[in-house]
């Protein structure tokens, strides 16, 4: 395959994000690091970016310069990562879709359901390809409890259960961490802090591994640092368009919990359970057998599982190879639609800008549903009810 030209915009020196991006795009040799304009502050853009070997024309001071730069150039970037705060996502990618740049933003998409519409109008009128990042379903398991699900391993879905708990904002005393501040700040976060940050990674997880969507919920949020305006806990009820029952805690002040990100699923003839923390691992109950234990990269599994696993079996695979997966699924999209070809199947499982819009609904619908002492209320976007 031809190498692509990939940009970053965000993730600079000391970024949370930025460094997992950078390891998963240049894991399989798709796309070569061509531009960036990585920090908010430009002269440390600029010199981060040539720091990391970019050029120095092409290690922008802000993504205005970076979209002037890159738009005329006949080797100009492919694709372009959002990795920026919450408020800015839905200016910097609509900017680049409408100049004909394929996208990937992190998450949430947007602070708004109106704005996360107008990016799915505007990636199907450019024809580009507009992802967002819920980088989590790139893991193996992930993808092989997918396809366990679609092929009816465990009967029709009855019971979806998913975390997303941690404990690292929980230090009264870290509130005015810059890294923590911004996002429980309404002006730069949007309406939710955790439910928005990392509830909608397993809300999504839930959609993806059970080919279902969420169709109403109800929510409790929590700000239990009473000085916060959002929320650092939420509990959330949903149910789903095909018929499940869903449960979703996550939390921001769980001390001992590291990440947290687990989803259950429990259907009529078998449950699965996976955890991010320990990713090598599936486990999987028929009904009245014993428990199993599915490895990842081990023989037999799912081609999506097996197109998803870098390393032999039993060795750890972590979080920069799930990203991985998700950069060569963009890879193989961008070739396919250049080629006039179908993407392969296996490998074209990267989150859509439509599940962004859903999320953003959600999001909203929770934050709803909060201020009215957990009434249900519906949670799909209006573009699609």
């Amino acid at each position: 395959m031809t190498r692509l030209n990939w940009g970053m915009i965000g993730g600079g020196d000391g970024s949370q994000i930025g460094p997992a991006h950078r390891l998963a795009a240049g894991l399989d040799g798709l796309y070569t690091f061509a531009a960036g304009a990585l920090d908010h502050n430009p002269e440390a853009g600029r010199a981060f970016g040539q720091r990391l070997g970019l050029a120095a024309d092409r290690a922008y001071g802000d993504w205005r310069e970076m979209l002037e730069g890159e738009r005329n150039r006949p080797d100009r970037v492919d694709l372009v990562t959002v990795a920026t705060p919450n408020s800015t996502h839905y200016e910097i990618t609509k900017a680049f879709l409408a100049a004909g740049f394929h996208v990937l933003c992190e998450k949430p998409l947007t602070v708004t359901e109106d704005e996360a519409a107008d990016l799915v109008n505007t990636a199907h009128a450019a024809g580009k390809i507009c992802a967002v990042n819920y980088g989590y379903t790139g893991y193996a398991l992930v993808r092989h409890m997918r396809a366990m699900v679609a092929r009816g391993d465990i009967g029709k879905v009855r019971l979806v259960v998913a975390e997303f708990a941690h404990g690292h904002h929980a230090n009264a005393a870290d509130a005015n961490n810059p890294r923590v501040r911004w996002r429980y700040d309404p002006a730069q976060a949007g309406v939710s802090a955790q439910f928005a940050d990392c509830g909608i990674h397993a809300l999504h997880m839930a959609s993806f591994v059970t080919g279902q969507e969420v169709a109403k919920l109800s929510a409790d949020f929590a700000s239990c640092l009473p000085e916060r305006v959002l929320e650092d806990d939420a509990m959330v009820n949903f149910r789903m368009d095909g018929g499940a029952v869903g449960r979703l805690w996550t939390s921001s002040v769980a001390i001992g919990r590291q990440h947290g990100l687990t989803i259950q699923v429990f259907g009529e003839t078998g449950g699965l359970r996976w955890a991010q923390e320990q990713p090598n691992q599936l486990h999987y109950m028929p009904l009245g057998q014993r428990l199993q234990i599915i490895e990842r990269g081990e023989g037999n599994l799912s081609p999506e599982a097996d197109r998803a696993s870098r390393v032999t079996v039993g060795h750890a695979e972590g979080m920069p190879l799930a990203f991985g997966n998700i950069y060569r699924d963009l890879a193989e999209g961008i070739m396919a639609a250049r080629e006039g070809r179908k993407a392969d199947a296996a490998i074209d499982l990267y989150p859509r800008v439509e599940d962004g819009l859903r999320s953003i609904a959600a999001i909203h619908a929770a934050v709803a549903s909060a201020g009215q002492a957990g009434a249900w209320v519906d949670a799909r976007p209006k573009m699609f009810r």
